[in-house]
C-alpha cells in the first residue's frame, strides 16, 4: 500500500476510527523511542560513555542531590 493510499484511507475514517489509528501510531512511536533509548544507553550504545561519566562523577562526589 502506498502512502497516498494510506492518506486517502485515513481521510475516509470516522472520528472514532481516526482516534483509534492515532492511538495505534502513538503507541508504535513510543515503543520505537523506548527501544532507541535502551539501545543508546546499553553497553556499546552511543550514549553509554555519558552514563559512565555521570556514574564516575557521582562516585567521586562531583554530583550531589539538589537541595
Amino acid at each position: 500500500m502506498s502512502i497516498a493510499e494510506i492518506k486517502q484511507a485515513v481521510a475516509s475514517l470516522s472520528p472514532e476510527e481516526l482516534a483509534e489509528v492515532s492511538a495505534f501510531i502513538a503507541q508504535r512511536e513510543a515503543e520505537a523511542w523506548d527501544r532507541q533509548i535502551d539501545a543508546d544507553f546499553a553497553a556499546g550504545g552511543r550514549l553509554r560513555d555519558v552514563v559512565e561519566e555521570v556514574r564516575s562523577d557521582i562516585r567521586t562526589g562531583h554530583l550531589r542531590d539538589l537541595p
